[in-house]
């Protein structure tokens, strides 16, 4: 139980975090960064910085709702070696949806 907890923290703090970004994100007036070291745009490189923020930070609500719903299934799923499916998916597998997505917004508003 105590681990649950433990994990449950964990989770939950991680969870807010990104929550925390991609509410920062939906309200920045200038263009954001993927995080991923690399600089954000200026706004002479972005057609659209509101819609370009706009999907950039609901990409990382969305990732702190998996990382939540990835708990949860693993609570559910207990201590058994199923618990790896939730944590891959939930965490890992949306990291590189968000790389590809991240890629594909690039090439949608970055001016020519």
């Amino acid at each position: 139980m105590v681990q649950t907890i433990i994990s449950g923290v964990i989770f939950g703090l991680c969870a807010l975090m990104m929550l925390g970004i991609g509410i920062s994100q939906l309200k920045s007036k200038r263009p954001v960064a993927f995080y991923s070291g690399e600089k954000a745009p200026s706004e002479d490189e972005i057609s659209d910085i509101k819609m370009w923020n706009r999907k950039h930070g609901t990409m990382w609500i969305i990732y702190g709702i998996i990382i939540i719903l990835a708990w949860g299934c693993g609570f559910i799923i207990g201590d058994s070696i199923l618990l790896l499916f939730p944590m891959v998916i939930g965490l890992i597998f949306p990291v590189i949806v968000m790389i590809w997505y991240h890629r594909k917004l690039i090439k949608i508003y970055k001016v020519k």
